[in-house]
């Protein structure tokens, strides 16, 4: 094999494996910067999260908020909205319960994801206090309250890209946490519930 053709076979190794971990690096970073990117715009029905309420509400638009739960496979758990909806006025604080029940054996822990619809609502979605930001740890037979505070930013009533929402859906879905220790136990309850 010549000089040259020796350099060019290197290169292009390089080239290659240059190549590669640009995108290992890029993999790593894409998934917390679509989370950044998401939590800032609302896209993607991402809701917004807040330390404190608005002084101002609203009075004369009233928007529907439903609640909306999945239970994922692999946590044998009901989980379910206790109100099917509310009605709320732009900037005005509500409080809402989930209900979540352990039927298993053994205990276990999930932890929720969520997201609005249309998500186009998500960037006025704001959420004081939501179960979501924690895991949730319940005993064999345990049932447990899951809290949400919310509000519908005034700023909404100043978008007429949202003048069309008159009702938002909050669907959360419930996964077993990644780290729970607990070995999966085989149960007659539905892997996947959905509440309405």
């Amino acid at each position: 094999m010549s000089q040259n053709n020796r350099k060019a076979k290197n290169w292009t190794v390089g080239a290659l494996l240059g190549v590669v971990g640009v995108m290992l690096v890029l993999t790593a970073v894409s998934v917390p910067l679509y989370r950044l990117f998401c939590g800032a715009t609302g896209a993607n029905g991402t809701t917004q999260r807040a330390e404190v309420a608005p002084d101002l509400v609203v009075r004369d638009r009233t928007v529907t908020v439903r609640f909306n739960a999945t239970l994922a496979p692999g946590l044998e758990w009901q989980f379910r909205p206790e109100q099917a909806s509310v009605q709320v006025h732009p900037g005005e604080t509500k409080v809402i319960t989930y209900k979540a029940h352990n039927f298993s054996k053994v205990a276990m822990t999930g932890t929720a994801t969520f997201n609005v619809t249309p998500a186009k609502a998500g960037l006025y979605f704001d959420k004081l206090q939501c179960f979501c930001f924690s895991e949730q740890r319940l005993e064999p037979g345990q049932s447990a309250d899951l809290a949400v505070q919310f509000f519908i930013d005034p700023e909404m009533v100043k978008d007429h890209g949202v003048d069309d929402v008159d009702t938002i859906t909050l669907s959360y879905t419930m996964f077993r946490a990644k780290d729970d220790s607990q070995p999966l136990q085989s149960s007659s309850l539905p892997s996947s519930t959905t509440v309405n």
